[in-house]
């Protein structure tokens, strides 16, 4: 039997937040960007130094996740789902989580609390609203 790869529109919401989840923890901004349309928006709403209002494309997301995790002493270690909500429309959902992490040096520890709404079309993320608490997000990468 064949152990094909599944492709990207056989992926159901749930499937790309759990890739979502290891290309973070993996700090792989090309597997994070693959899973994104190439038209796809990744929206920070919540606005805070070193982060911009928003990424427009694929290729935006890989490039800015690949800048700024090179330049970032924080290291993710652990993604704690607080809740999940499955919306009424099928390609939404909305999370609730904690990324937790470390400092590297030893400098410590961090806990990110924040809020994921995704939009899922044919198993490519579409669009992104990433509410993250921005104070938690500059002390980490302050410290």
């Amino acid at each position: 039997m064949s152990s094909a790869v599944p492709s990207p529109s056989d992926r159901t919401p749930q499937d790309v937040l759990a890739r979502y989840r290891r290309a973070m923890l993996d700090l792989d901004a090309d597997a994070l960007a693959d899973l994104y349309a190439p038209d796809a928006v990744h929206e920070f709403p919540f606005r805070f130094p070193g982060f911009p209002e928003r990424y427009e494309g694929r290729e935006a997301v890989r490039a800015g996740y690949g800048a700024a995790w090179g330049a970032s002493p924080v290291r993710p270690v652990e993604v704690e789902e607080s809740a999940l909500h499955v919306s009424t429309d099928p390609e939404v959902l909305v999370v609730e989580q904690v990324v937790r992490g470390e400092i590297a040096g030893g400098r410590g520890a961090f806990a990110v609390p924040g809020l994921l709404v995704l939009r899922v079309r044919d198993g490519l993320i579409v669009h992104v609203r990433d509410y993250m608490d921005g104070s938690a997000v500059s002390g980490a990468r302050s410290s």
